[in-house]
């Protein structure tokens, strides 16, 4: 994959991914994560640190794309979706269930949950990334 795709889809992706979180995570299901927390005491930082969840955001539409530029066949919206759900219901299904493993950030609902709710937040990253990168001249769409 050339480096303007790759590039414009992590940063698109990025952004999608970010603010579809913040929609998810902080907005709809805040207070479902408030009560499924675990006993450890003192984990919330009580604001966000946006650099990192920038970072992270970027890293997460950077597999993404990656992922999509993997795979033959075009760029579709159903595809991008795909891939999207697959990668960030993998990602976080292995990271709740290793800190579920050994820490007590939340319980075990919350650690099933988690996951099964980025097989949304990924999916619409996804999507953006593979109709973004897709359209781009000389683009797999």
């Amino acid at each position: 994959m050339e480096t303007k795709r790759a590039v414009t889809g992590t940063v698109v992706g990025g952004i999608v991914l970010y603010v579809v979180g913040y929609l998810i995570f902080t907005k709809a299901f805040a207070s479902f994560y408030a009560a499924n927390a675990g006993s450890a005491t003192g984990v919330d930082r009580g604001g966000e640190l946006l650099w990192a969840s920038l970072v992270g955001n970027l890293a997460y539409a950077a597999l993404v794309t990656y992922a999509l530029a993997r795979r033959a066949g075009p760029w579709s919206l159903a595809e991008g979706a795909r891939v999207g759900a697959i990668v960030g219901f993998l990602i976080w299904c292995t990271v709740d269930f290793i800190f579920y493993g050994f820490s007590n950030i939340a319980n075990l609902t919350r650690t099933i949950v988690d996951p099964l709710l980025e097989l949304a937040h990924g999916g619409i990253g996804g999507a953006v990334i593979a109709a973004v990168v897709g359209k781009m001249a000389g683009g797999k769409s």
